[in-house]
């Protein structure tokens, strides 16, 4: 205890909140480097979870039982805290270059098989030794403050918490803004080699060590941003990359190949100029729709040529045009001048650089025009533009005869099932709020619908003499493409497959939409991942629950019978999962709800990791003899909380008025996000120290792990299974149900005692 003794309890605790800190940011860069990889969706960052989870879990349950350096923890400590400094830019690189092993054409989506494999092999490593470092920390602070395994974990657990609080913060909101992620690499491994030398040395050595250090990094600050350049040049062989910059909504890259530029946001390419044919289709059919449209919404990817297009209506006086992100905009003006510049400009054109729907609840009707030029709802953030709450609220800020548009990939003769499904559940949710709903057929299927069925137009001759009349000058977007497109046949074809179609509705809180663009994404590989997807869906709400329920049962009876650290296991496995399920909900609730803003999402991630490391610090200060009853109190509070997170969701719905948004957003939400994360908190030193009291065998990072095993369980399903699949009540009550067992083995331990 040489060092300790020297360095103090301050700089311990100080190096277990670093541990914190360096965890959160390693997964929000090398996650956001994947997304980049892999062009991802839920069901990827789902996998990138649960793998990450898995392997810290098996660091800290497996490896952190081995016994190194017994007698000076510290040691270990500071050793761990220097491969961590040297595996996360190693990491990074792997990040970078593991595409590179499928010799994939640039562009092309990597299977779910080839992803998992790429993404254990980077994170694994990592992982492995931040899960080490738990176990490491709960030894050197049982063996720094004497105090017992139990209680030294839960310590642990607080300063961790405290520091990824504070690392989610750092990292979000400030250094992928400013840093290239090889830059803030450079910085979370040097914090930890300094922290490796306080720890391990002591007087002049540690002296001349943090010295050397601190003039070996500094130059290599310089050579960091150097390496970022080089690797990412290895994602896009083939092109030439103009220019890359990290935004707080997703990593956007800007290459040129064969005469056109096109924008990548996280990998997936969301526009390319020059295109005259996409930015005429985007917005000229709807326009053509309107007999004299006077003012436009236009929400998404007005940047590459569709706005310059729509400016084209002589009849228009306003465009609202919505973008989420304004560093697209930003790099639009530099590398996009001839599509946006004008266009921008134009006196008649209002940009609002905002969430879209956020926009929509906000904004002052009526609007004669309302076009949704977003992807397709492969993801939860997407889907909230094709959801009947949407579509109500955009009913309501349309005028008498206007007109709402949105288009969706399909193909010119064939639809496959699960496009089919697709396209139906947005059929069908549009014709529940719009007396009429036409379509166009084509490659892409285009979507109008208005309050008065008679203010559509669904002949050819009209949309040609409208755009004849108006005087629009067009390559693409003419009589004879109206004549083709607009065929009886093809009409009556397409308009009999969606009315024949069985699919669900596509709400904000049952993602129906969502599940089928799961679906056709799993099918581009291989028809098996459909498959697989189709049948977990196919189990029925029934079935899953009474699976759910029996396995929790069953557990939770063994554990009952093994005694109070089994009980405490259990729960914490239990407790891991539904605090990850809640957080999923939260944030997807706050989108729904509000909106996406970036910002704002960061409070309510704060407020959970505010309210677990303050939860934490409440429980340690308890009674041990009161441990039973309160596993118990807290084993019903998880079987409770998810229905309640979804009673105050539905009470949320009605809220408008910019007072009561801010509420929401601000006090709200973050109250919630409070309120699970104390739960969650004040559960884990109880578990720990029932766990540890009688039983020795598994290690100071054994319950910890029970926590992450839960967790990642949670990560792979309730985005990409539960929520799509069943909806927000249903997956409350799966929840409700799998914690009712867990909670009844407390109450009767708690009886017991």
């Amino acid at each position: 205890m040489r060092a300790l003794s020297r360095a103090g309890p301050a700089v311990l605790s100080a190096a277990l909140i670093l541990i914190g800190f360096t965890a959160v940011t390693v997964q929000i860069v090398l996650m956001r480097e994947l997304m980049v990889v892999f062009y991802g969706n839920e069901l990827t960052v789902g996998l990138m979870l649960a793998s990450w989870l898995l392997w810290t879990a098996a660091g800290s349950g497996l490896v952190g039982k081995l016994k190194v350096w017994p007698s000076r923890p510290e040691r270990l400590l500071a050793v761990l805290q220097a491969s961590v400094a040297a595996a996360f830019p190693l990491s990074l690189l792997a990040a970078r270059a593991g595409r590179q092993l499928f010799h994939p054409v640039p562009g092309e989506v990597l299977a779910p098989g080839q992803m998992l494999l790429i993404t254990n092999g980077v994170l694994a490593p990592f992982c492995v030794l931040s899960g080490w470092l738990f176990a490491a920390g709960s030894k050197a602070q049982a063996h720094a403050a004497r105090t017992p395994t139990g209680w030294a974990t839960g310590q642990v657990y607080v300063l961790e918490a405290i520091g990824w609080g504070a690392g989610g913060l750092a990292a979000g909101l400030v250094l992928i803004r400013a840093l290239t992620s090889f830059q803030i690499a450079w910085i979370v491994s040097g914090l930890n080699l300094l922290a490796a030398a306080w720890l391990a040395l002591f007087g002049w050595p540690r002296r001349a060590a943090i010295a050397v250090l601190a003039l070996l990094l500094w130059p290599a600050f310089d050579a960091a941003g150097q390496l970022d350049r080089l690797s990412r040049g290895w994602l896009w062989r083939g092109f030439q990359l103009l220019e890359v910059r990290n935004s707080v909504y997703g990593n956007l890259a800007v290459v040129q190949t064969e005469g056109s530029r096109t924008l990548y946001e996280s990998g997936v390419a969301v526009g390319t100029a020059p295109d005259p044919a996409a930015a005429e289709e985007a917005v000229h059919y709807a326009l053509l729709q309107h007999p004299c449209p006077q003012r436009l919404l236009l929400i998404g990817g007005g940047w590459n040529g569709s706005l310059r297009e729509a400016l084209r209506h002589p009849t228009l006086r306003q465009v609202d045009y919505v973008e989420l992100d304004p560093t697209i905009l930003a790099l639009a003006a530099r590398w996009f001048a001839e599509q946006w510049r004008a266009a921008s400009s134009d006196a008649r054109v209002q940009v609002h650089a905002i969430d879209g729907r956020l926009y929509l609840k906000k904004a002052p009707g009526p609007f004669d025009v309302i076009i949704v030029n977003l992807p397709q709802p492969e993801t939860a953030l997407l889907n909230r533009f094709y959801t009947l709450e949407f579509f109500r609220e955009a009913a309501r800020k349309l005028s008498s005869n206007g007109i709402i548009a949105l288009r969706l990939p399909a193909a010119e003769n064939y639809l496959s099932p699960e496009l089919a499904q697709l396209l139906c559940s947005v059929y069908s949710t549009l014709k529940q709020v719009f007396a009429g709903v036409a379509v166009l057929p084509g490659d892409t299927v285009h979507f109008f619908a208005a309050k008065d069925p008679e203010s559509l137009v669904r002949d050819s001759p009209a949309l040609a003499a409208r755009l004849e009349q108006r005087g629009v000058q067009t390559l693409y977007v003419r009589d004879y493409y109206f004549r083709f497109r607009l065929m009886p046949a093809r009409l009556q074809a397409l308009e009999s497959r969606l009315n024949a179609e069985q699919a669900r509705l596509n709400s904000d809180f049952s993602p129906a939409s969502y599940y089928y663009g799961l679906t056709r994404w799993g099918a581009q590989f291989n028809l098996r991942y459909r498959d697989l997807l189709e049948r977990a869906a196919g189990t029925g709400f029934a079935y899953a629950a009474a699976m759910i329920f029996a396995v929790s049962a069953a557990l939770g009876w063994l554990a009952w019978r093994r005694g109070a650290a089994a009980v405490a296991g259990v729960a914490t496995g239990a407790m891991g999962l539904t605090l990850m399920a809640v957080q999923v909900m939260l944030l997807v609730g706050f989108q729904v709800l509000y909106g996406y803003v970036y910002h704002q999402l960061s409070l309510v991630i704060a407020a959970f990791m505010a309210g677990m490391a303050l939860g934490s610090r409440y429980a340690l200060g308890r009674t041990e003899s009161s441990d039973p009853q309160r596993l118990a109190v807290l084993q019903i509070a998880a079987l409770v909380a998810a229905l309640l997170i979804y009673g105050c969701f539905q009470a949320l719905k009605g809220v408008s008025g910019s007072a009561s948004l801010w509420a929401v957003s601000y006090l709200v939400f973050p109250g919630l996000a409070f309120g699970a994360g104390w739960m969650g908190g004040s559960q884990f030193p109880v578990a720990s120290r029932l766990y540890f009291a009688r039983h020795r065998m598994g290690g100071p990072g054994a319950i910890y792990a029970f926590d992450l095993a839960g967790a990642c369980v949670g990560a792979l399903v309730t985005s990409a299974y539960l929520l799509p699949v069943f909806g927000f009540f249903k997956t409350a009550c799966l929840l409700a149900l799998l914690n009712l067992p867990p909670a009844l083995a407390a109450l009767r331990l708690a009886v017991r005692r």
